[in-house]
Order: C-alpha cells, then sequence, then structure tokens
C-alpha cells in the first residue's frame, strides 16, 4: 500500500464532509481565496470505520481520532449555530443516524476521479449543512451523484476495494503530516489547524506576512492599535 507521502510537497488541505467547522473554512476559501483553494491539493479525513481501522494498522498507523464527549458535541453544536447566524448563513443541523464517514468520502475520491470531486464536495456540504441531509445514506449521494451528472453508483463507493485503499491512503497521508483534527492547513513545513486559521494559511500560500487577525465571522472591528503598533490580546 502506499503511503503517498510524495504529497508533502504542495501545499494542501484536509477536509471533512462531517465538520462544519471545515464547511466554513471551505466557504472562506471558495468566496474570499478562490486561488489559493484552486492551487491546493484536497485530502478527505474523516473518522474511520472497523475495515479501514484494520488497513490503517496493517500499515503501523493509529489515527488520534477518539468518540466525542457529549459535553463536547453539545457545545459544537452551539458554536456552529453562533458562527453561521453570525455570518448570515442558514444552518440546519443534521441528524446522523448510523453515521459511517466511508459512504460519502469515498464517493468524493469515486467524484475526484471523473474531475468532478470539488463540485461533489460542494454540494455534499450544502446537503449536509443547509438541507440537513444524511450523508451516511447511499440515497443522498446518489441524488448527489445524480444532479452532478454522475453515476449514481458512486453511493457504493465504499464497497469498492481500490477505492478503501486510496481512502486509507488519504488517512495515512494525515498521519503524516501530523493531522490530528480538521480542517487542516500545511504548507510546507507549516500546520494550520481549525477555521480561524485560513488567513493564515491563505497568507502563506500567498508568500504574504499574516496580519494576525482572526478569521472569526464576527463583525467587531479590530481593536486600535497602540502608538508602538501593537495591539491589546
Amino acid at each position: 500500500m502506499s503511503t503517498v507521502r510524495g504529497r508533502k510537497k504542495q501545499p494542501r488541505w484536509y477536509f471533512s464532509l462531517r465538520s462544519p467547522y471545515s464547511w466554513f473554512a471551505y466557504r472562506d476559501l471558495r468566496d474570499k481565496y478562490p486561488d489559493v483553494l484552486d492551487g491546493i491539493e484536497w485530502i478527505p479525513y474523516w473518522e474511520p470505520d472497523e475495515e479501514s481501522t484494520r488497513l490503517l494498522a496493517d500499515a503501523g498507523v493509529t489515527l488520534p481520532v477518539m468518540p466525542m464527549h457529549r459535553t463536547k458535541n453539545f457545545y459544537i453544536l452551539r458554536d456552529a449555530r453562533r458562527w453561521a447566524h453570525a455570518r448570515g448563513w442558514q444552518v440546519t443541523w443534521p441528524v446522523d443516524r448510523a453515521p459511517h464517514w466511508e459512504v460519502s468520502h469515498l464517493a468524493y475520491l469515486a467524484a475526484e476521479e471523473q474531475g468532478l470531486g470539488r463540485q461533489f464536495v460542494d454540494r455534499a456540504y450544502r446537503a449536509r449543512w443547509t438541507e440537513g441531509r444524511d450523508l451516511a445514506e447511499r440515497g443522498t449521494i446518489a441524488a448527489i451523484a445524480r444532479e452532478l451528472g454522475l453515476d449514481p453508483s458512486i453511493a457504493d463507493s465504499v464497497d469498492d476495494p481500490e477505492l478503501r485503499i486510496k481512502g486509507v491512503e488519504c488517512l495515512i497521508a494525515a498521519y503524516h503530516d501530523d493531522a490530528f483534527g480538521v480542517p487542516f492547513f500545511v504548507h510546507g513545513r507549516e500546520p494550520f489547524w481549525g477555521a480561524e486559521r485560513v488567513g493564515a494559511f491563505v497568507a502563506a500560500v500567498r508568500g504574504e506576512a499574516w496580519d494576525g487577525v482572526s478569521d472569526a465571522p464576527f463583525d467587531a472591528l479590530p481593536s486600535p492599535a497602540a502608538p508602538d503598533g501593537s495591539r491589546p490580546v
């Protein structure tokens, strides 16, 4: 099995169709920094099922993934609503009845093989976060495929051994990049974690200095600079 470690030179981001923060980062990149979004590598990251976990173990890889405590889950629900509402975005929190993240992420890889991976991500995010649809349902994935002119059988990508291995290679790449959550960005040796670091990553990719201003969505004005140019912390 390839470990896809040759990807290291290209700026990249690890995204998850599960994560609202990945959705926030995606929309910021799409709407404000499309040049960067078009020039980086997209690598999916998710909580592996039993079969993917076995394949990872065969490669000597254990991901830093653990079950989410309900307290953290409720916090994320409140926080994500706060972020979305601050930006004027509609959000409908989905109900994951039987989470199985290979279904959507391996379907992404199938769509990417046909040149429509990015369109798939855009439509999948909309289905999950504005329509509240379950991406673990193969019917949901098949419907997205039809809208994009893809064969709806990509909903069954989870059953394809080659795509399963390709997906595990993406997770191995995340392991070697020390990714521990999403969204996670890498430029050279520099990692950036979280939707609040989109601007820092963009600056790095463009070869610009980051101004240190948070990417948080709230409309508060920056604190005024002191005469020496410093800002309160």
